[in-house]
């Protein structure tokens, strides 16, 4: 069993390929990631979708059911997830990094987050940083500088920004510098 938390990012490369597949075909379609096949599952929410982990440990195993090996434990409540499956009372998700597995469903809240330029980190580097601002413009002032990899409560998103929460402050991050949320889509 592995430990999955702020570290494990040797799979950011394949997640950022397919983030950029899934670009280029948003281009190609005018439609966003997932617009053509965001149909309905088993719980009547669409697929796919992002969700966030509600407890600072989650096992995600191999297949939907207690009787699947454990994958990974996922130790960071927030973390957000992408839905990419449902089955009964389980999940299959996918993280950041491209890792994907089954979670029960009691375990993710609808809550929105998203993680700060995840494909930015580099093992053994200091993370980068990008700003919070206080307005939805590269010219707003900064509030806070935010690390790649920290968590964000997403309040609202218009396609290009979205207004977050981040500890104490507020403020305003370019979407695309976010995992958690799909290129353009509108969150209110």
């Amino acid at each position: 069993m592995r430990m999955r938390g702020t570290a494990a990012h040797n799979r950011v490369r394949l997640a950022l390929a397919a983030t950029m597949f899934l670009g280029a075909t948003a281009l190609a379609t005018g439609q966003p990631p997932g617009a053509g096949t965001n149909v309905p599952g088993g719980s009547g929410l669409p697929v796919p979708r992002f969700v966030s982990l509600k407890s600072d440990r989650v096992n995600m195993r191999k297949g939907p059911g207690t009787d699947y090996p454990t994958a990974w434990v996922y130790r960071r409540a927030g973390l957000p997830l992408e839905v990419i499956k449902e089955f009964e009372g389980w999940r299959q998700v996918r993280d950041a990094d491209g890792a994907a597995g089954w979670v029960l469903q009691s375990f993710l809240s609808g809550r929105r987050t998203a993680l700060v330029l995840p494909w930015e980190i580099k093992e053994g580097k200091t993370p980068p940083k990008v700003a919070l601002r206080h307005d939805d413009s590269e010219r707003a002032r900064p509030v806070a500088m935010i690390e790649a990899g920290v968590i964000a409560n997403l309040s609202n998103c218009d396609g290009r920004w979205c207004r977050v929460n981040i500890d104490r402050f507020q403020g305003y991050i370019e979407q695309k510098k976010l995992w958690g949320v799909y290129e353009g889509e509108v969150i209110k």
